[in-house]
C-alpha cells in the first residue's frame, strides 16, 4: 500500500548568500550613500561659481531644490523598479541601477550638460537609479536569507547606509590630495566637484563589476504560492510604508531644523553643526551596531521596538523645544537620533517579511514613500522653521504621535517575530 504523504513535495531549502556576494551588495549600499554625502558639501561652492552673481539665500534655495529633486528621483523610480524586479528578477535590474548611477554620474562632467539646468536633470536621473539599488539590494538579502538572520542582515545594510554617508564627505578630502598629487595645488570648487563625481563612479563601478561576478542565479517568478496560506498583507505594508514616509519626513525636518539652528543662535558655529551631524549618524550606527550584534530584534517584540523608537524620538524633539543651552541641544540630537535609528530597522526588517512574489513592489514602495517623506520633510521643515524657528522640533512629533496611535490601535499590523525565526540552525553563521 502506498502512502499519500509520498505525494507531498516538500519545499526546496532556499539558497544561501555567500559572505563574498553580501560584502558586495552591501558594498552598493555603501557606495551610492557614500556618492550622496561626497557631493552635498561641495554643491554649494560649486554653484557660487557657477552663478557669479547669485545671493547666498539664491544658492541655497537651488541646494534644497537639487536634494528634493534627487529624492523624487527616488520616488519615481523605486516602485517602477521594484515592479520591473518582481517580473525579471532583481539581480539584472541592480546592474542596470548601478549602471545607470555611474553615467548619470559621469555625464555631469560633460561641459553642454554642466549647466544649473543640466545638473538638476541629472541629480533626478542619478535618484531615479539609485531607487533600483537600494531597495533591490534589500529584496535579494531577504530572499535568499533565513529567517534566523535576518535581523542583522538589516541591521548590517541600514549601518553600511549610514557608514556611506559619513565616508563621504572624505572623498573631497582625497579629491584634494589627488588634485595636489597632480601637481594642481589647491583644487577650485568646481574641480573638487569633479574629482569626487569621478570617484565616486569609479566605485559605483568597481560595485557594478563585482556583483555581476558574484550575484546569485535569478529566481523563477512563481506564478503563486500554493504552499503557505493566504493572507491579507496589504493592511500591513501600507502602515509600513507611511511609517516610513513619517519617520522620514521627521527625520528630514529636524536635519534641517539643525543647519537652519545656526541663524538663531549666534553662538553655534558650523564646525558645531557639522558635529552635531556627525553625532547624528554615530548614535544611529550605534543603534544599528547594537541590533546587529545581538539577538534584540529577534527576541523583542517589534511593536515594543516600534513605540520605544517613537517615543525617544518624541522625547527627543521635546528636549530641542525647549533647549537652551548646547549641551541640551546635543542631548535632544542624541535622543531624536537614537528612536529614529531604532525604527527605521525595524520597519526594513518587517518588509522582508513581504512574499517572495511581492517583495520587489514592497521594497520599491518602501524607497518611494521614504523619499516622499524626505521631500516633504525638506520643505515643511524649512517653512516650519521660518515661521516658529525653535518651536517647530516641537510641531514634528505630530507625525511620530499619529504613528504611535496606530501602532496601538492597529496591533495585528505589527506582529511579534514568529518563533521560528528565533530558532538557529546549529553551526550557523553569524551573518
Amino acid at each position: 500500500m502506498t502512502a499519500h504523504t509520498s505525494s507531498v513535495t516538500l519545499p526546496a531549502e532556499p539558497a544561501r548568500l555567500r559572505p563574498v556576494q553580501l560584502a558586495w551588495l552591501a558594498g552598493a549600499i555603501f557606495v551610492v550613500s557614500a556618492g550622496y554625502g561626497a557631493l552635498l558639501p561641495l554643491l554649494p561652492a560649486w554653484l557660487t561659481s557657477m552663478m557669479p552673481g547669485a545671493t547666498a539665500s539664491e544658492v541655497a534655495r537651488h541646494i534644497g531644490f537639487l536634494s528634493g529633486v534627487y529624492s523624487a528621483g527616488v520616488l519615481v523610480g523605486a516602485p517602477l523598479w521594484g515592479v520591473v524586479a518582481d517580473r525579471t528578477g532583481p539581480g539584472r535590474v541592480l546592474i542596470i541601477g548601478l549602471v545607470g548611477y555611474v553615467a548619470s554620474l559621469l555625464l555631469m562632467l560633460v561641459p553642454a550638460l554642466a549647466g544649473l539646468w543640466g545638473i538638476y536633470a541629472l541629480r533626478g536621473t542619478t535618484g531615479f537609479f539609485v531607487a533600483a539599488v537600494v531597495p533591490v539590494v534589500s529584496a535579494l538579502v531577504a530572499d535568499y536569507t533565513p529567517d534566523e538572520q535576518r535581523a542583522r542582515r538589516f541591521a548590517w545594510l541600514s549601518a553600511m547606509s549610514l557608514l556611506g554617508f559619513l565616508f563621504g564627505p572624505g572623498l573631497g578630502a582625497v579629491a584634494d590630495w589627488v588634485g595636489l598629487w597632480a601637481g594642481e595645488g589647491t583644487a577650485s570648487s568646481a574641480r573638487s566637484a569633479q574629482l569626487v563625481i569621478v570617484l565616486s563612479a569609479l566605485l559605483g563601478a568597481v560595485m557594478m563589476l563585482g556583483l555581476a561576478a558574484t550575484l546569485p542565479a535569478s529566481r523563477v517568478p512563481e506564478a503563486a504560492a500554493q504552499n503557505h496560506p493566504v493572507t491579507s498583507t496589504e493592511g500591513r505594508t501600507t502602515a509600513l510604508w507611511c511609517l516610513s514616509g513619517a519617520v522620514m519626513f521627521v527625520l528630514a525636518g529636524f536635519e534641517l531644523g539643525i543647519v537652519l539652528q545656526g541663524q538663531q543662535h549666534a553662538s553655534l558655529s558650523s564646525r558645531e553643526i557639522a558635529l552635531m551631524f556627525a553625532e547624528c549618524s554615530l548614535v544611529m550606527l550605534g543603534v544599528n551596531a547594537l541590533l546587529f550584534f545581538t539577538s534584540l530584534l529577534e527576541k523583542t517584540s517589534t511593536r515594543k521596538l516600534l513605540g520605544a523608537g517613537l517615543i525617544l524620538a518624541m522625547v527627543g524633539l521635546a528636549v530641542l523645544v525647549q533647549h537652551r543651552s548646547d549641551a541640551w541641544m546635543y542631548l535632544g540630537v542624541s535622543l531624536t537620533s537614537a528612536g529614529t535609528g531604532l525604527v527605521l530597522p525595524v520597519i526594513a526588517y518587517l518588509a522582508a517579511g513581504a512574499t517572495r512574489q511581492t517583495l520587489g513592489v514592497t521594497m520599491g514602495g518602501l524607497a518611494a514613500a521614504a523619499g516622499l517623506g524626505q521631500t516633504l520633510g525638506s520643505s515643511v521643515g524649512g517653512w516650519l522653521f521660518g515661521a516658529l524657528a525653535q518651536r517647530s522640533f516641537g510641531w514634528l512629533t505630530l507625525p511620530l504621535v499619529a504613528m504611535l496611535i496606530l501602532l496601538l490601535a492597529r496591533p495585528g499590523w505589527w506582529p511579534v517575530i514568529p518563533a521560528e525565526s528565533i530558532r538557529r540552525p546549529a553551526g550557523g553563521s553569524r551573518f
